[in-house]
C-alpha cells in the first residue's frame, strides 16, 4: 500500500495551496486568512462540517464515513515564526519578520490532502476530525482550542499528529512510545546589585559578575546533580545588562530554557537553580530571583497507537523506512496536551534537505506532502475499519 495516487494527484494543488500559506505567513493568533483558505477548501471538497474560530483561529472539519463508529482525531498546526526568511524562494513570505520556518505551512497542506481523499472515499466508520490548530509556537494553541471545547464539541477516541524532521532521509517516518519530546519552561534570573562608575569597581556590588558566574555554575545542575541515566537541558539563552561602557549598572537578568522529560528531574533543576543563585548573589552582596515560566508538558505517545500508526507507515513507505523506536527529541510541541487528555501518537516524517528547522534558510520539501497526507488518510481508514 505505497502513496495513495489520489492524493499524489493533488499534489500540485496542494503545493501552491502551502506556497501560498508560506508567502503570506501569520503567527500565533493571527493566522485569520490561513484559517479562512482552510475552511474554504475543506467546504469545497465537501467535508460534512466545517468550524472556525476554536481556540479563536482555530478550524476543525468533520467528515462522517460510511457506517457509525468511534471518532478519531488528526492535527496539523498552521502558524508562523516571528523570525526572518533567508532562503529567497520565489515565494517567500511578503510579511518582514514573520516565516514558516517550522513547515507549519507543509503540516497543512498535507492534512489538507489527507481531508480531501477522505471527504471523496469515506471509506470508514465513524467520524475523522481534522484539526487545523493556531499558535502551536510557544503562546498554546492547543490549550485555547481545548479550553473552547475542542474534545466536548468534536469527541475523539484517538488522535494523530505529524511534523516534518529535516536532516533525515526522504521517506523515512519515525515514532517513539511513551515520552517522545522534552518539556519546556522558560525562566528568568533578575540579579540586583550596587550600580557605580566603571573605573571605580570597588564602590559596586556588580550584577555583571554575577550573571556570568550563575552562568558557569548553572551548568553543574546537569553535570553534578542529574543522574547520568536522565536527560536534562540548561540553556542560558540572553543575558542583558548595562547602558554605557564607563557603567557598573544596578541589574542583570538571565533568561534561558529548561528542557526534561520527567517532572521530577524538573523540580530538581528549578530548586538547585534557586539554590545556587541565592547562594552565589549572596556570596557578592547582591540578590538574584528566579521565575519559572511553565511552557509545555513533555509529549508523551501510547504505546499502543504508536504501534498501530507504524504499521500502517510500513505499509506506504516500506517497513525498512520506519522507525518505531526513535531517538527521544528536546524539542518541544503543543500536541503535547491534546496527547494528555486523548491517547495517540506523534510522529515525524523526514526530509533529506532544506536545512534545520527555527533556521533562516529552511525550506520545506514539497514532495514529502502526499507522504504525509497518505500516512493521516491511511491510519483513518485503519482504525475505523467497519470495527
Amino acid at each position: 500500500m505505497p502513496i495513495i495516487e489520489q492524493i499524489q494527484s493533488y499534489l500540485p494543488e496542494l503545493t501552491a495551496i502551502r506556497r501560498d500559506i508560506h508567502a503570506h505567513p501569520e503567527i500565533g493568533f493571527e493566522e485569520t486568512r490561513t484559517a479562512a483558505l482552510v475552511a474554504d477548501c475543506l467546504r469545497r471538497w465537501g467535508v460534512d462540517r466545517v468550524e472556525t474560530g476554536i481556540g479563536r483561529t482555530g478550524v476543525v472539519g468533520v467528515i462522517q464515513g460510511r457506517g457509525e463508529g468511534p471518532a478519531i482525531g488528526l492535527r496539523a498546526d498552521m502558524d508562523a515564526l516571528p523570525m526572518e526568511e533567508g532562503a529567497g524562494l520565489s515565494y517567500r513570505s511578503v510579511h518582514p519578520g514573520v516565516f514558516h520556518g517550522c513547515g507549519h505551512d507543509g503540516h497543512t497542506a498535507m492534512l489538507l490532502g489527507a481531508a480531501r481523499y477522505l471527504a471523496e472515499t469515506r471509506d470508514f466508520a465513524g467520524r475523522v476530525h481534522v484539526i487545523f490548530q493556531p499558535a502551536e509556537e510557544g503562546l498554546g494553541g492547543a490549550v485555547a482550542m481545548m479550553e473552547d471545547g475542542l474534545f466536548e464539541r468534536f469527541p475523539c477516541q484517538e488522535i494523530y499528529g505529524i511534523h516534518n524532521w529535516p536532516g533525515s532521509r526522504t521517506g523515512w517516518i519515525g515514532a517513539r512510545p511513551g515520552a517522545a519530546m522534552a518539556a519546556s519552561s522558560s525562566f528568568d534570573v533578575a540579579i540586583t546589585g550596587r550600580g557605580a562608575h566603571g573605573a571605580m569597581p570597588q564602590q559596586a556590588i556588580d550584577p555583571v559578575m554575577v550573571a556570568v558566574t550563575l552562568a558557569q555554575a548553572f551548568q553543574t545542575i546537569v553535570s553534578r546533580n542529574v543522574g547520568p541515566q536522565e536527560t536534562a537541558i540548561l540553556s542560558i539563552t540572553e543575558l542583558h545588562a548595562g547602558s554605557a561602557y564607563n557603567v557598573i549598572p544596578d541589574s542583570a537578568v538571565l533568561r534561558g530554557t529548561i528542557r526534561t522529560f520527567d517532572a521530577g528531574v524538573e523540580a530538581l533543576v528549578v530548586r538547585r537553580m534557586q539554590e545556587i543563585a541565592a547562594g552565589v548573589a549572596a556570596a557578592f552582596g547582591a540578590t538574584a530571583t528566579v521565575t519559572i515560566r511553565a511552557g509545555y508538558p513533555a509529549l508523551v505517545n501510547s504505546a499502543d497507537h504508536v504501534a498501530a500508526a507504524c504499521r500502517v507507515a510500513a505499509e506506504i513507505v516500506g517497513p525498512h523506512n520506519v522507525d518505531a523506536d526513535a531517538t527521544p527529541l528536546t524539542g518541544s510541541e503543543d500536541f503535547a496536551f491534546m496527547l494528555a487528555q486523548v491517547p495517540g501518537a506523534y510522529l515525524m516524517v523526514g526530509q533529506s534537505g532544506g536545512g534545520n528547522l527555527h533556521n533562516p534558510a529552511y525550506v520545506f520539501d514539497d514532495g514529502i506532502i502526499p507522504i504525509g497526507a497518505s500516512l493521516l488518510a491511511r491510519i483513518a481508514e485503519a482504525r475505523l475499519s467497519n470495527r
